[in-house]
Protein backbone atom coordinates (compact mmCIF):
# COMPACT_ATOMS: atom_id res chain seq x y z
CA UNK A 1 0.00 0.00 0.00
CA UNK A 2 1.46 3.33 -1.03
CA UNK A 3 1.56 6.05 1.65
CA UNK A 4 -1.11 8.72 1.48
CA UNK A 5 0.30 12.02 0.16
CA UNK A 6 0.76 14.76 2.73
CA UNK A 7 -2.03 17.37 2.79
CA UNK A 8 -1.30 20.50 0.80
CA UNK A 9 -0.27 23.42 3.00
CA UNK A 10 -2.05 26.74 3.39
CA UNK A 11 -0.22 30.08 3.38
CA UNK A 12 -2.18 32.97 4.91
CA UNK A 13 -0.57 36.33 4.13
CA UNK A 14 -1.19 39.61 5.94
CA UNK A 15 0.78 42.85 6.09
CA UNK A 16 0.62 44.19 9.63
CA UNK A 17 1.59 42.97 13.07
CA UNK A 18 -1.91 43.75 14.35
CA UNK A 19 -3.38 41.57 11.59
CA UNK A 20 -0.98 38.75 12.42
CA UNK A 21 -1.97 39.06 16.07
CA UNK A 22 -5.64 38.72 15.16
CA UNK A 23 -4.86 35.59 13.14
CA UNK A 24 -3.13 33.75 15.97
CA UNK A 25 -4.33 30.17 15.85
CA UNK A 26 -6.89 29.08 18.37
CA UNK A 27 -8.80 25.84 18.90
CA UNK A 28 -10.98 26.18 15.83
CA UNK A 29 -10.70 22.57 14.72
CA UNK A 30 -8.02 20.80 12.76
CA UNK A 31 -7.01 22.48 9.50
CA UNK A 32 -6.75 20.39 6.35
CA UNK A 33 -2.97 20.64 6.23
CA UNK A 34 -0.03 22.66 7.58
CA UNK A 35 -0.88 26.35 8.01
CA UNK A 36 1.60 29.24 7.91
CA UNK A 37 0.65 32.85 8.69
CA UNK A 38 3.08 35.19 6.96
CA UNK A 39 3.51 38.85 7.83
CA UNK A 40 4.66 40.41 4.57
CA UNK A 41 5.07 44.04 5.58
CA UNK A 42 3.17 46.95 4.08
CA UNK A 43 2.79 47.68 0.39
CA UNK A 44 2.69 45.67 -2.83
CA UNK A 45 6.47 45.40 -3.24
CA UNK A 46 6.94 43.97 0.26
CA UNK A 47 4.04 41.55 -0.23
CA UNK A 48 5.39 40.30 -3.55
CA UNK A 49 8.91 39.80 -2.18
CA UNK A 50 7.77 37.99 0.95
CA UNK A 51 5.33 35.66 -0.78
CA UNK A 52 7.77 34.81 -3.58
CA UNK A 53 10.47 34.03 -1.02
CA UNK A 54 8.15 31.84 1.08
CA UNK A 55 6.85 29.86 -1.89
CA UNK A 56 10.41 29.09 -2.99
CA UNK A 57 10.56 26.73 0.01
CA UNK A 58 9.86 23.20 -1.35
CA UNK A 59 7.67 22.54 1.71
CA UNK A 60 5.30 25.26 0.48
CA UNK A 61 5.63 24.53 -3.21
CA UNK A 62 2.01 23.43 -3.64
CA UNK A 63 0.48 25.70 -1.02
CA UNK A 64 -2.87 27.36 -1.41
CA UNK A 65 -2.54 31.08 -0.71
CA UNK A 66 -5.05 33.35 0.98
CA UNK A 67 -4.47 37.10 1.40
CA UNK A 68 -6.21 38.75 4.32
CA UNK A 69 -6.19 41.72 6.68
CA UNK A 70 -7.92 45.10 6.62
CA UNK A 71 -9.14 47.10 3.64
CA UNK A 72 -10.88 50.29 2.59
CA UNK A 73 -14.49 49.84 1.53
CA UNK A 74 -15.41 51.79 -1.59
CA UNK A 75 -19.19 51.47 -1.76
CA UNK A 76 -21.65 53.65 0.16
CA UNK A 77 -23.29 51.72 2.97
CA UNK A 78 -20.22 49.71 3.92
CA UNK A 79 -19.28 49.69 7.61
CA UNK A 80 -16.19 48.81 9.66
CA UNK A 81 -16.33 45.10 10.37
CA UNK A 82 -17.96 44.19 7.07
CA UNK A 83 -16.22 41.40 5.17
CA UNK A 84 -15.06 41.46 1.56
CA UNK A 85 -14.54 38.22 -0.35
CA UNK A 86 -12.75 38.92 -3.61
CA UNK A 87 -14.02 37.40 -6.82
CA UNK A 88 -10.74 38.60 -8.28
CA UNK A 89 -7.88 40.87 -7.33
CA UNK A 90 -6.66 43.62 -9.65
CA UNK A 91 -3.74 45.95 -10.05
CA UNK A 92 -2.15 47.70 -13.05
CA UNK A 93 -0.37 44.46 -13.99
CA UNK A 94 -3.57 42.46 -14.38
CA UNK A 95 -6.17 40.47 -12.49
CA UNK A 96 -6.11 37.14 -10.67
CA UNK A 97 -9.34 35.11 -10.29
CA UNK A 98 -10.03 33.68 -6.86
CA UNK A 99 -11.05 30.10 -6.09
CA UNK A 100 -13.90 28.98 -3.87
CA UNK A 101 -15.50 32.40 -3.44
CA UNK A 102 -19.00 31.00 -2.84
CA UNK A 103 -17.73 28.59 -0.20
CA UNK A 104 -15.87 31.37 1.59
CA UNK A 105 -19.00 33.53 1.66
CA UNK A 106 -21.06 30.63 3.02
CA UNK A 107 -18.51 29.80 5.73
CA UNK A 108 -18.02 33.43 6.76
CA UNK A 109 -21.77 33.94 7.11
CA UNK A 110 -21.84 30.87 9.35
CA UNK A 111 -18.67 31.69 11.29
CA UNK A 112 -19.25 35.42 11.82
CA UNK A 113 -23.05 35.72 12.05
CA UNK A 114 -24.55 39.16 11.74
CA UNK A 115 -21.71 40.56 9.64
CA UNK A 116 -22.34 41.70 6.09
CA UNK A 117 -20.27 39.88 3.48
CA UNK A 118 -19.62 41.71 0.18
CA UNK A 119 -18.35 39.96 -2.95
CA UNK A 120 -16.65 41.58 -5.91
CA UNK A 121 -13.33 42.76 -7.32
CA UNK A 122 -10.66 43.87 -4.84
CA UNK A 123 -8.30 46.47 -6.25
CA UNK A 124 -4.69 47.06 -5.30
CA UNK A 125 -3.14 50.39 -4.40
CA UNK A 126 0.38 51.52 -3.50
CA UNK A 127 -0.92 53.87 -0.78
CA UNK A 128 -3.76 54.22 1.71
CA UNK A 129 -6.92 55.12 -0.21
CA UNK A 130 -8.45 58.44 0.84
CA UNK A 131 -11.97 59.73 0.48
CA UNK A 132 -11.63 61.57 -2.83
CA UNK A 133 -10.19 58.43 -4.48
CA UNK A 134 -13.06 56.12 -3.59
CA UNK A 135 -15.55 57.16 -6.32
CA UNK A 136 -12.98 56.70 -9.08
CA UNK A 137 -12.01 53.24 -7.85
CA UNK A 138 -15.66 52.28 -7.34
CA UNK A 139 -16.36 53.31 -10.96
CA UNK A 140 -13.95 50.59 -12.12
CA UNK A 141 -16.22 47.98 -10.54
CA UNK A 142 -14.07 47.36 -7.47
CA UNK A 143 -15.81 47.23 -4.09
CA UNK A 144 -12.75 47.53 -1.84
CA UNK A 145 -9.05 48.42 -1.95
CA UNK A 146 -5.91 47.43 -0.08
CA UNK A 147 -2.19 47.51 -0.71
CA UNK A 148 -1.17 43.86 -0.61
CA UNK A 149 -3.83 41.40 -1.83
CA UNK A 150 -3.33 41.86 -5.57
CA UNK A 151 0.46 41.65 -5.27
CA UNK A 152 0.20 38.61 -2.99
CA UNK A 153 -2.02 36.66 -5.36
CA UNK A 154 -0.06 37.68 -8.45
CA UNK A 155 3.17 36.51 -6.83
CA UNK A 156 1.48 33.27 -5.77
CA UNK A 157 0.23 32.29 -9.23
CA UNK A 158 3.49 33.32 -10.89
CA UNK A 159 5.39 30.80 -8.80
CA UNK A 160 3.11 27.93 -9.82
CA UNK A 161 -0.45 26.82 -10.37
CA UNK A 162 -2.34 26.93 -7.09
CA UNK A 163 -5.72 28.00 -5.60
CA UNK A 164 -5.73 31.56 -4.29
CA UNK A 165 -8.25 33.77 -2.51
CA UNK A 166 -8.52 37.09 -0.70
CA UNK A 167 -10.72 37.96 2.27
CA UNK A 168 -10.53 41.40 3.83
CA UNK A 169 -12.23 43.17 6.73
CA UNK A 170 -13.40 46.73 6.14
CA UNK A 171 -11.70 49.13 8.53
CA UNK A 172 -12.94 52.34 6.91
CA UNK A 173 -15.59 53.20 4.31
CA UNK A 174 -17.12 56.25 2.61
CA UNK A 175 -19.18 57.20 5.67
CA UNK A 176 -16.54 56.01 8.14
CA UNK A 177 -13.24 57.63 7.12
CA UNK A 178 -10.09 56.84 9.07
CA UNK A 179 -9.55 60.53 9.79
CA UNK A 180 -12.87 60.93 11.54
CA UNK A 181 -13.80 60.48 15.19
CA UNK A 182 -14.80 56.88 15.68
CA UNK A 183 -11.79 55.49 13.88
CA UNK A 184 -10.65 53.61 17.00
CA UNK A 185 -14.07 52.05 17.42
CA UNK A 186 -14.09 51.02 13.76
CA UNK A 187 -10.60 49.56 14.08
CA UNK A 188 -11.59 47.52 17.13
CA UNK A 189 -14.63 46.21 15.30
CA UNK A 190 -12.50 45.16 12.31
CA UNK A 191 -9.92 43.51 14.60
CA UNK A 192 -12.59 41.46 16.37
CA UNK A 193 -13.98 40.24 13.07
CA UNK A 194 -10.54 39.31 11.75
CA UNK A 195 -9.97 37.27 14.94
CA UNK A 196 -13.01 35.15 14.03
CA UNK A 197 -12.38 34.23 10.40
CA UNK A 198 -9.86 31.36 10.65
CA UNK A 199 -12.50 28.58 10.75
CA UNK A 200 -13.85 29.78 7.39
CA UNK A 201 -10.32 29.80 5.95
CA UNK A 202 -9.78 26.25 7.18
CA UNK A 203 -13.02 25.05 5.58
CA UNK A 204 -12.00 26.69 2.30
CA UNK A 205 -8.65 24.93 2.50
CA UNK A 206 -10.22 21.58 3.36
CA UNK A 207 -12.60 21.86 0.40
CA UNK A 208 -9.64 22.22 -1.95
CA UNK A 209 -8.25 18.90 -0.74
CA UNK A 210 -11.42 16.91 -1.43
CA UNK A 211 -11.30 14.66 -4.50
CA UNK A 212 -13.18 16.05 -7.49
CA UNK A 213 -16.07 13.97 -8.85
Amino acid sequence: MSPRPAPAPLLIACALGIEQLALRRREHGTPGGPVTVLRTGMGPAAAERSVTRMLADPALGGAAVLATGFCAGLAPGMHPGDLVVAGETRDPRGSVPCAGTELLVKELVRTVPGRTVHTGPLTGSDHVVRGHERPALLATGAIAADMESAATLLAAVRTGERPVAAVRVVVDAPEHELVRIGTVRGGISAFRVLRSVLPAFYEWHRSLLLPRR
